[in-house]
This record gives C-alpha cells, sequence and structure tokens, in this order.
C-alpha cells in the first residue's frame, strides 16, 4: 500500500507542475482535465502525507525516550507516543478506503424510475409517497429534480413517475434505492382496516451525457400523438406527446408532460440514453454478478430491498439488517442515516476483499 501512496504522490506532483505550465494553461481543455486528476488526488494525498508526519513524529518520540535522560521530556513524550500510534491504525482504514476503486457513476446526476407493482391503487399511492420522499431528501441535499415523465392516477398516486435528480454526487447517493421497496399499511381505500402489503419498483440510472451514448438517428421511430391523462388545457387537443423506440433494442419511452413536442423529444431522449448506458455497462461488465458480491445487495430491481410498517412507524432495510422507528422523518426525505448506514457496509465489504 505504502508503494501505491508513493507513486501516487509523485503523480500528484507532477500534476501540480503541470498546473503552472504556461503551455498547459493555454490549452484549456487539457488545464481542466489536470486540474480534475489532481483535485480527485487531493484528499488521499493530504491524508498520506498526514499518516506519513504521524509516523515520523512517532520515531522522534521513540528516539526522546531512548537518547533523553530528563524525565519530564521522557514523560511528554510518552503521552504524545500513546497519542501517535492510536492514531495509525485511524489512518491506515481511512487511506485503505480512499484506495478503494471509485465507481464512475458517482458523480454522475441520477434518473429515478418509480413504478407502483403488486397492490393496485395502494401501490400507486405509495409509489407517489417515495416520489415526494426523494424530491424531498434533493432538497435536503440542495439538488435540483426535474419531473421527466408521469403516469398519475385518478386518487392521486402514480401508476409510474420518471424524474432527474441534478447534484453533485447524486448517483453515489441514491444509487442503493433500486429495488422493490414494500409498503403495509391500512389503505385509505379500505373501509375494513385490515393491513394490506403493496409493492414499489425504484431504479436508478446515472445520466449519460450524448458523450457517453452514442445514438444513431436512423436507430428511432419517433411517434407524435394527443396528451392523455387528467386535467390540463393541452390534454387531448395538441400533438406534442412523443414516443421514442430505439429499434436495434426494443426500448420505448414517452413524455407528454410538456406542451412543447421539442421538450418532450428531450426528456424521452434523456431516459433513453440513460437506459442505453445502464443495458451497455452491464454487458461490458460480464463479471457484474461477482462484482456485486462486494456491494449492498445486488442493486437488482427485482430484489426486495426495504419494508415501511406504517402501524409500527418503522423502516427496515433488508440488506443490513438496519430498523428505524421514525417513519415519518424518512418519508419526509430524511434518509441520510440510511444512506450512509448503506455506504459503510459497502466499504466493509470491499475492505475485506482488499485485505
Amino acid at each position: 500500500m505504502f508503494d501505491k501512496l508513493q507513486n501516487l504522490e509523485s503523480k500528484y506532483e507532477e500534476l501540480g507542475r503541470l498546473l503552472s505550465d504556461p503551455e498547459v494553461i493555454a490549452d484549456q481543455n487539457q488545464f481542466q482535465k489536470h486540474a480534475k486528476a489532481h483535485a480527485d488526488l487531493t484528499e488521499i494525498i493530504t491524508t498520506f502525507r498526514e499518516y506519513k508526519k504521524v509516523l515520523q513524529e512517532i520515531e522522534d518520540a521513540k528516539t526522546i525516550l531512548a537518547e533523553e535522560e530528563d524525565q519530564e521530556l521522557k514523560e511528554m513524550a510518552s503521552l504524545e507516543l500513546e497519542e501517535l500510534e492510536a492514531k495509525v491504525p485511524q489512518l491506515e482504514d481511512q487511506l485503505k478506503l480512499l484506495l478503494l476503486p471509485k465507481d464512475p457513476n458517482d458523480e454522475k446526476n441520477v434518473i429515478m424510475e418509480i413504478r407502483g407493482g403488486a397492490g393496485g391503487e395502494e401501490a400507486a399511492l405509495f409509489a407517489g409517497d417515495l416520489f415526494r420522499m426523494y424530491s424531498r431528501f434533493a432538497e435536503r441535499k440542495g439538488w435540483k429534480t426535474e419531473l421527466l415523465s408521469d403516469h398519475p392516477t385518478d386518487i392521486g398516486g402514480y401508476k409510474e413517475v420518471i424524474f432527474l435528480v441534478q447534484g453533485k454526487g447524486a448517483y453515489s447517493q441514491l444509487k442503493f434505492e433500486s429495488g422493490v421497496h414494500r409498503v403495509q399499511r391500512i389503505p385509505t381505500t379500505e373501509s375494513g382496516g385490515r393491513i394490506h402489503t403493496s409493492t414499489v419498483t425504484v431504479a436508478v440510472l446515472p445520466e449519460a451525457e450524448e458523450v457517453d451514448v452514442q445514438i444513431n438517428p436512423n436507430d428511432l421511430r419517433i411517434d407524435i400523438f394527443c396528451s392523455s391523462g387528467p386535467g390540463g388545457q393541452s390534454v387531448n387537443t395538441t400533438q406534442s406527446a412523443v414516443r421514442i423506440t430505439h429499434l436495434p433494442t426494443g426500448m420505448v419511452v414517452s413524455c407528454q408532460d410538456e406542451k412543447s413536442q421539442l421538450k418532450n423529444k428531450e426528456k424521452a431522449l434523456k431516459v433513453l440514453r440513460a437506459r442505453l448506458l445502464e443495458k451497455a455497462q452491464e454487458e461490458q461488465h460480464g463479471e457484474l454478478a461477482n462484482a456485486r458480491k462486494t456491494q449492498v445487495g445486488t442493486g437488482d430491481r427485482s430484489e426486495r430491498i426495504r419494508t415501511y410498517n406504517f402501524p409500527q412507524s418503522r423502516v427496515t432495510d433488508h440488506r443490513i439488517g438496519l430498523t428505524l422507528h421514525k417513519l415519518d422523518l424518512i418519508l419526509d426525505g430524511e434518509l441520510t442515516e440510511i444512506i450512509d448506514a448503506l455506504i459503510t457496509a459497502e466499504q466493509a465489504e470491499k475492505l475485506k476483499k482488499v485485505d
């Protein structure tokens, strides 16, 4: 590990020199590339330098204990040595974490797709609850959300809702939300007061830029039709809704939320690019099934990941066995405790592989 860190420090110093090179400064593309690489290494190099400093101070304290005759100085050195030696394993664990391979998608925006599953209207209502939960979480993080497509029901839920979350590190925080979310509660439509169990499926896709996914216009069939759904002056009156079929894969994306046909097309293409990127990444990584063993859960959309129990105000994440009795707060967007626990669990699994 030490050799690897020394090499990274040399690279970091070389990048620092390049960033002050007039030729590099004159080439903005090159400058930005080196600046990003330098910034990406800053945290690990800062930690490594602190680690080396602590090791040196330990050697200095040991020298004082071995050679110094002044008893007071030796007592001070002994106390300092104890504190310094306690820091070493902490810094080593921190360095191991920082050396773990980073998910290249972690800094990307995300496209989230929420669909009602088993449970009919009650599932659709809970899909609306989850949409609000993620929207509130994004607000708390200072991120922006943009509705891309929705299919609301008459009583206020969603058969399907697709939206974009824009913010630094959005994917790194939300990627654990993919899977089946189960709700146990007495439906508002149930007069007998019985607890029902319904499910909602959540998919989290990293937003794909045009450079990430090249789409050949000849591979697309674009159909234009009238919007449908509850309310709105544009509904069933203007040809603004867009359905895009990607012929090679058979993927179909539709959008009708905007009055503008062009805006609906842009939103539909955004969703299509994200789905194609996910498909391409899964195909590229034949070892994905093995790689995911080091992650929390499989990320499979069919995997039941969490249960929201209303009678007991309880939320349980089944992947890490975490149970919290604060359902109202979580549904209001206070997801940080769950997400932090999932990140910590995944890091621990990866560290086991390193060790």
